[in-house]
């Protein structure tokens, strides 16, 4: 779970850059419809509309990348950009190791099965970004002091780590060769099936596609419900005219139920994070979470929100999928049909509605509010009842800590206090920060001298593990660590 949460935290930072880009795809959508219905472009507001969906669509389309660098910058022990060299380097290594046009090569018979050229189609998505981010922090942390015989000195320590995530990134995508194509196949053969079950179908698979957001592996289930992979194609068909007596199915009903779910459920979600955020924290719980709904109401871009909290607080994720698959049952049995060619936002709201297939659109609204009121009420609870770990309610920045007040202000001086009762330099194997605290393992615990590190002015000293150790030092704590790393 530890682990988990520091994948979480490690998340905020690329996740972070993806609000203002979905913000700016809705509102290019709004100028330039012929960006989603074709035609076209033409005036200044429509190519200024163009222009805002291009920039916007910089980040959203590579987002995979932006985990590739946060996930290897995050989880190093010092959040070092060799980390995320090497995360880019494995990233590469795997994503070309593992492209349609290489393993048709390295294994002809992918090419006759289409579901296996589809799986290696999709093979550039947010879970090979984190693993290649995993992959690149954890051989830094392993190897970033690793010396070399005399004639590769040049290779050693920092230098190698990329080297070394190479060598690990061609064993793991020999691995993934033989394993991501059964994966991506069954989770085909699970969307073949539940094809006939009429709205509670409709309401499994949207389930299924919130859950497998942070593998990538929804594309699979996509693949099957919206486009003509088996004879379906919810949204090929819906923004072709049709309508739902020129197919086999209430054409819309995979794409409706995520309407009510993006544009209000998330926000309500979204303000239960916000209230159930500690004293001293909701400014930050707010700054996360309030542009990630308004991103997801506009434009139905949700990642934002969700890889905010998904690793923080998984079992809360489990049921804010469950709550898009009960919403998408509703929706379906009571007729509201919409449609979507980016995702399920007030801007795709907005163009389907004219379309033949979309139906009593104007029930958005009472779907609207009872989302917004389920997600409210049901987070709200659920986080409070379990006192789970969502944005503002980590342990390591409550507001006791922000009031510690240190000895003095010359941090040279209160590093050189800790890092003396921490047993000097030479017991630290590493140092990293959070808000307000620093945090070391250590090689012995019995030269720690609490007394001492305290006389800095520190406001406690806490030891998670045998070879763990942290220091509260309040929201100074960064120009500690800075003259500490120098010290190191």
């Amino acid at each position: 779970m530890k682990y988990l949460q520091k994948l979480g935290k490690a998340l905020m930072l690329p996740v972070a850059c993806l609000p203002i880009c979905g913000i700016l795809m809705g509102i290019g959508y709004y100028l330039c419809p012929e960006a989603i219905q074709g035609g076209e472009i033409t005036g200044f507001l429509g190519k200024l509309g163009f222009f805002l969906v291009k920039a916007g669509g910089a980040l959203i389309d590579n987002m995979a990348l932006l985990f590739v660098i946060g996930v290897g910058v995050g989880m190093s022990d010092d959040h070092e950009g060799t980390a995320g060299l090497a995360a880019f380097a494995s990233w590469l290594i795997i994503t070309k190791l593992l492209a349609t046009s290489t393993v048709t090569v390295l294994m002809p018979s992918i090419a006759d099965n289409a579901k296996k050229v589809l799986a290696f189609n999709k093979i550039e998505n947010p879970f090979i970004g984190i693993i290649a981010g995993i992959i690149g922090a954890t051989c830094y942390n392993r190897f970033k002091n690793t010396k070399l015989p005399e004639w590769l000195s040049f290779f050693s320590g920092k230098r190698c780590v990329a080297i070394v995530a190479g060598v690990v990134s061609i064993v793991a995508a020999a691995i993934l060769l033989f394993v991501w194509p059964i994966v991506f196949g069954v989770l085909i053969t699970v969307g073949e099936g539940i094809v006939g079950l009429g709205p509670i179908g409709a309401g499994i698979y949207v389930f299924l596609n919130r859950l497998l957001i942070p593998t990538g592996l929804h594309h699979a289930l996509n693949n099957v419900f919206w486009f003509d992979t088996i004879g379906l194609g919810d949204l090929t068909y819906f923004w072709a005219g049709r309508t739902s007596a020129d197919v086999t199915w209430s054409l819309g009903m995979y794409m409706s139920g995520f309407f009510p779910c993006m544009m209000f459920g998330v926000a309500g979600a979204a303000l239960a994070m916000v209230h159930t955020a500690k004293e001293g924290k909701k400014q930050v719980a707010i700054g996360l979470v309030a542009s990630a709904a308004l991103c997801a109401f506009i434009c139905g871009v949700t990642e934002p929100f969700e890889f905010g909290f998904m690793f923080l607080a998984p079992a809360l994720y489990v049921i804010y999928a469950l709550l898009y698959g009960i919403f998408t049952v509703v929706t379906t049995i009571i007729g509201f049909r919409a449609g979507f060619s980016f995702s399920a936002g007030a801007t795709d709201l907005l163009f389907s509605a004219p379309l033949p297939a979309a139906q009593n659109t104007w029930m958005i609204i009472p779907l609207g509010i009872a989302a917004f009121i389920v997600f409210y009420v049901v987070f709200r609870f659920a986080i409070v009842k379990f006192d789970l770990k969502t944005p503002g309610r980590e342990d390591d920045d409550v507001e006791t800590e922000k009031r510690a007040v240190l000895s003095n202000n010359n941090f040279t001086e209160v590093a050189a206090i800790i890092l003396e009762g921490l047993g000097g330099r030479g017991n630290v194997t590493s140092l990293d920060n959070c808000i307000t605290r620093l945090r070391m393992e250590i090689k012995d615990y019995t030269l720690i001298d609490e007394a001492k590190i305290k006389s800095a002015g520190v406001a406690g000293v806490i030891r998670p593990g045998k070879n763990s150790i942290q220091v509260i030092v309040g929201t100074k704590v960064q120009f500690v660590a800075d003259e500490m790393k120098k010290m190191l």
